[in-house]
């Protein structure tokens, strides 16, 4: 669905974004995962054809980004993380107003009962509350059925309930054949939902790889548990694949003494901190 090579851009004479290349296939959720400044959002331009003065090649649903005219957004929707809606009108009419801009429009109603808008679709979007405002921005990228969808920080700033909510539609946008493109520094909604994801810092790209084989190629999953002592409670730690190794657990859980038992693996912020040096929050 995306195919990527060598893609430089600067917005000075000095390339911010240098020889990226990548492929995204149809129908996976693919996250791009780096710090603020990393130029998440300045690929996601490229990518949406917004920025056109890069070098290389970026081909997005079989045309290259930078020569693409209007029918390329009848394929494409967009969710940027700063909502652009007209405050004046409700949450219906932004979305008639929307819709009418594409050949192919879905229906408006179901769309707001999905993301828990349908009571309130009659209101001002000036007196939505900017969570409102997000969801309302989010199923607007879903108006016209876009086979490939760029998602930039979709759950920031919701709370649990309509993170989840959010998360369930992107799912089903997936299990519809839809290729996604996540945006985020949110390493739990990327190991959730993502497929493969690439890790961005200072424009470049550090690894790409499943969630779960960039957690584990980097660290093995460990055992921590702990127990009393002569009054006191003792701690002890070892890798899942030598339990056998350890002579005291076994005693532990044959007499009952264990205090407590929980098996870790390290996240993925922690791989990305190993691999850059930076957090992602």
């Amino acid at each position: 669905m995306i195919r990527v090579r060598d893609l430089q851009f600067g917005y000075t004479k000095q390339p911010f974004i240098k020889n990226m290349s990548f492929d995204v296939r149809k129908g996976e959720i693919f996250g791009f995962l780096g710090p603020s400044g990393a130029g998440k959002s300045t690929l996601q331009k490229i990518l949406t054809g917004l920025l056109a003065t890069y070098a290389g090649s970026v081909m997005v649903n079989g045309v290259e980004a930078k020569r693409r005219d209007n029918s390329f957004y009848e394929q494409i929707g967009v969710d940027f993380e700063f909502p652009s809606l007209y405050e004046k009108l409700t949450a219906r009419e932004n979305l008639r107003f929307f819709s009418s801009l594409y050949k192919k429009q879905r229906p408006i109603d179901p769309l707001l009962k999905s993301v828990g808008l349908l009571a309130d679709a009659d209101k001002k979007v000036s007196d939505f509350s900017k969570g409102m405002k997000a969801r309302l921005n989010f199923v607007k990228a879903l108006l016209h059925d876009p086979v490939l969808l760029f998602l930039d920080e979709p759950t920031s700033g919701l709370d649990p309930s309509n993170a989840r909510r959010m998360k369930d539609i992107i799912l089903r946008e997936k299990a519809r054949g839809r290729t996604i493109l996540l945006t985020t520094h949110n390493m739990y909604d990327a190991t959730e939902l993502c497929d493969r994801v690439a890790f961005i810092v200072d424009g470049g790209l550090r690894a790409l790889d499943t969630p779960r084989n960039l957690i584990m190629s980097r660290g093995a999953s460990k055992v921590r548990y702990t127990y009393s002592l002569d009054g006191r409670e003792v701690q002890s730690e070892i890798p899942l694949g030598r339990i056998s190794e350890d002579s005291i657990l076994p005693e532990l859980v044959r007499e009952n003494k264990l205090l407590s038992i929980h098996s870790s693996e390290p996240t993925l912020n922690d791989i990305f901190v190993e691999l850059t040096g930076r957090r992602l929050q």
